[in-house]
């Protein structure tokens, strides 16, 4: 029986190509997306859980009030690990990593030297923590002793050319000769670790010896017990502010119990989130690496869920229509004695043939299309042909998007009435209207709020791009690594300063775009007390760096050279000044004390100048407290360049870095380029939107061609009619595709309120936003009925230019 099902349903698609081409096109394109946006789900959702029990690795988090600001640190103090480690026994192993940035690196006794991007001090029990074989080297004591290193086998190949490096030595530029004691395997790219290549040993580290409570550096990961709870440690973890950070704290407050720090309303509380959380649900700043977004998943979630649906209405919608063309076969079928249930098991046979058709088209495409999903996403994804799983997943999927899609087919046209369909009245008979056009309003209701959200998302990011931020961030060059010159910089500044087209120059490691970011602690040098501190970025740069930056002074004065006393003078913007309950003319010559330094010492700033605020973090954030300190001591120059050649001005700045730096790799940026990448997340959304929303516009217009394909099938003889009593192709075109505006109408009513809500939450992540605006919606329910318009043109003209004499031929 089911050899003949498939005989049948294998000639019945080859009558009508057309159809079987539309309906297998159209499962195909929302099989092809959800699979994609599948294979993005699964990589973002497998995130760290590769490590060994990973299920009981946890960081330990910080959040602190003090001085005014709330900040909530992934990171901890440097002696918390072994506190924990000795006071909380349902901890088996604890771990830091600490982040230095960029560092250069050579073979020791090479000339030339290449960057390695992101280098972390780390300790040997991360091998122990994380499951991490070596490839080679001993994971017990690899990181044990100063001046070693572990990096990944792709590094060791590209220093050493082998990948067994053991014992050879490296020079990484300031920090000294390194001695290779482990290789580890490439990590991951859906790691916590993705792009580390080098690991210094924390014993090397002064700064990771040192008993500093109140400053918080180190990533901290633990792994309980087996049995325990993280609940189970809560409690401990609690306590330790009063254990530690609290007698910490009365070295430079005697006498302060944790009461009366609390009681200021400042707090420290130290909790706890798994390691395999982290990528989704974590927000902190600075995060280890650049995390995902758990909303994100739920919006393409919801896509690749809507493109199945949507390809299975069309499907639907495309088979009742040409049910009239088969209402004869089903009549003598039934004449003949099929039953109904055989005669839906026939259909679902043939919807299951066109599933697994549009399976293979879907396959191909996707594979064809992956390069491109890659570049969007920022993923390297492959489809896992060779995991028995995936294929068992897609084969039981696509049996059911078979089933779901061709069970209303099969059930509609197996009540078809013998008698009636065989003597032609069969287009009188059928029902189904109503569903059908639940099924079009559905697939133009997710087309419409599609649209929405990515007009929204790109007026988003047109806001972000135009929004005045308060600094100048165009034509401005950040040449890096520039304490490789020592005493040099400011010499290499100045005589980049001689070149026509730079215009201004400045020396910090702190810029506006994503750079080092450093918050301290300030007394006001007239109340010491705690409750008086401020908590304020500190940031370190020459006196010209107002002009380089195209900062506004509000009040006071820049920084000046001729006043030696502007050594210890402080710039602050004026969301400090708030926090002083000042305002930026009496806070000018009041004094900030930093006496947390125990190496410095108390260091008193007198406050000469205020600037107008500026973004220097995204804009989800809003504008906190910033203090701008001099110094020559820094790791980047920015130049503000003219008009003219660009590449001809870089190549003159590279020769003078060649002469001053011989063998030290030149690198540069451009300061609106990291700007974009800041918002690289949004910008994939909005293609992401773009993208499927193009797909569900396809597909929904397969749905609504096959509708007015069944319409106008149903209503020929109405036509005819119509056109005998004088009706012009105008009039009948207009009648035809009236219905299906109303259709769409309804769609719009329902996809705008639902779209407003959606994006409005969405923007809701921005502390500066852009206000939904009326024409988004305008712009979304015109394309959706111009995409209307469009599809059903053709049918209505066709049916409309139909000879009545053939339309009124009675069989």
């Amino acid at each position: 029986m089911f050899k003949n099902h498939l005989n049948i349903a294998w000639r019945s698609l080859k009558k009508q190509p057309f159809f079987t081409f539309l309906n297998i096109f159209g499962l195909a394109v929302g099989l092809a997306g959800a699979l994609l946006i599948g294979l993005y789900i699964f990589d973002e959702l497998g995130h760290d859980k590769m490590f060994a029990d990973a299920e009981r690795i946890h960081r330990v988090n910080a959040d602190i009030k003090f001085g005014g600001q709330v900040e909530y640190q992934p990171e901890v103090s440097a002696p918390m690990a072994e506190a924990i480690l000795n006071d909380i026994p349902q901890v088996e192993t604890v771990t830091r990593f600490r982040n230095t940035g960029g560092v250069l690196i050579k073979k020791t006794g090479e000339a030339n030297s290449f960057k390695e991007p992101r280098a972390t001090y780390a300790e040997t029990s991360m091998f122990n923590l994380l499951g991490l074989q070596l490839l080679y080297g001993d994971a017990t004591k690899a990181l044990n002793s100063p001046n070693t290193v572990v990096i990944t086998k792709s590094l060791s190949e590209k220093l050493f050319s082998k990948e067994n490096s053991i014992g050879e030595t490296m020079e990484i530029d300031v920090y000294g000769t390194y001695t290779v004691t482990g290789v580890l395997p490439d990590t991951p790219k859906n790691s916590f670790l993705r792009d580390r290549n080098l690991y210094l040993a924390m014993p090397g580290y002064a700064d990771a010896r040192a008993g500093e409570w109140g400053s918080h550096n180190y990533y901290t990961l633990i792994k309980l017990r087996e049995g325990a709870e993280v609940t189970d440690i809560q409690g401990a973890l609690n306590d330790m502010v009063g254990t530690y950070v609290i007698p910490f704290v009365q070295k430079y407050f005697p006498g302060i119990t944790l009461e009366q720090f609390e009681a200021s309303g400042n707090f420290i509380k130290y909790g706890t989130i798994p390691l395999t959380d982290i990528h989704l649900h974590s927000k902190r700043s600075p995060e280890f690496s650049v995390n995902g977004d758990i909303q994100n998943l739920y919006i393409l979630g919801a896509i690749g869920l809507f493109l199945l649906v949507l390809a299975s209405i069309n499907f639907m919608n495309l088979s009742t229509a040409q049910s009239l063309k088969r209402a004869k076969e089903v009549g003598v079928r039934k004449t003949l004695g099929a039953g109904k249930l055989v005669l839906v098991r026939q259909f679902l046979t043939e919807s299951g043939l066109i599933a697994f058709g549009a399976l293979v088209v879907a396959l191909v495409l996707s594979r064809v299309l992956l390069p491109l999903f890659n570049q969007l996403s920022g993923k390297s994804l492959t489809i896992p042909f060779g995991n028995p799983y995936f294929i068992l997943i897609i084969i039981v999927a696509t049996l059911i998007l078979g089933f779901f899609s061709g069970s209303y087919p099969a059930l509609f046209m197996s009540r078809f009435i013998p008698s009636k369909v065989l003597k032609g009245s069969s287009g009188q008979m059928l029902g189904g209207g109503k569903t059908r056009n639940v099924l079009v309003v559905f697939q133009f209701s997710v087309s419409v709020l599609l649209i929405i959200a990515t007009l929204v998302v790109y007026e988003q990011l047109n806001y972000i791009k135009d929004k005045d931020l308060g600094y100048a961030k165009n034509q401005v060059l950040v040449v890096e690594d520039i304490y490789l010159l020592g005493t040099q910089r400011n010499s290499f500044k100045e005589n980049l300063l001689a070149l026509n087209q730079i215009q201004h120059a400045t020396l910090s490691s702190f810029l506006p775009t994503p750079s080092s970011r450093s918050d301290s602690s300030f007394l006001m040098g007239e109340d010491r007390s705690q409750e008086k501190a401020v908590q304020m970025q500190e940031w370190q740069a020459d006196y010209n760096y107002l002009e380089t930056m195209g900062l506004e002074l509000v009040s006071g004065r820049n920084f000046d050279s001729r006043f030696a006393t502007d050594s210890m003078a402080v710039i602050i913007n004026e969301t400090a000044v708030q926090k002083m309950n000042s305002n930026p003319t009496e806070v000018l010559g009041k004094q900030l004390v930093n006496n947390f330094d125990e190496e410095a010492g108390e260091q008193v700033y007198t406050i000469i100048g205020v600037v107008k605020n500026f973004n220097f973090e995204t804009l989800h954030n809003e504008i906190s407290a910033l203090g701008i300190f001099p110094t020559d001591n820094a790791g980047r120059l920015a130049l503000k360049l003219g008009e003219g050649n660009v590449n001809q001005t870089i190549a003159s700045i590279e020769a003078v870095w060649n002469q001053m730096a011989p063998g030290k790799p030149f690198s540069y940026y451009f300061m609106d380029d990291s700007f974009n990448e800041s918002y690289q997340a949004e910008q994939r959304l909005g293609k992401t939107f773009m993208v499927f929303t193009i797909l569900s516009i396809l597909i929904a217009c397969l749905g609504l061609f096959g509708l007015a394909t069944f319409n106008a099938q149903k209503r020929v003889k109405e036509i005819g009619v119509r056109k005998v009593l004088g009706a012009t192709i105008a009039q009948i075109t207009y009648r035809l595709a009236y219905d299906f505006l109303k259709l769409v109408v309804i769609a719009i009513a329902i996809a705008v309120p639902l779209g407003w809500f959606t994006m409005d939450r969405w923007l809701q992540d921005f502390s500066y936003r852009v206000d939904l605006p009326w024409w988004v919606f305008a712009i979304a329910a015109f394309l959706g009925v111009a995409v209307a318009l469009l599809t059903v043109s053709y049918q209505s003209i066709k049916a409309a230019m139909t000879n009545p004499v053939k339309s009124l031929r009675t069989e």
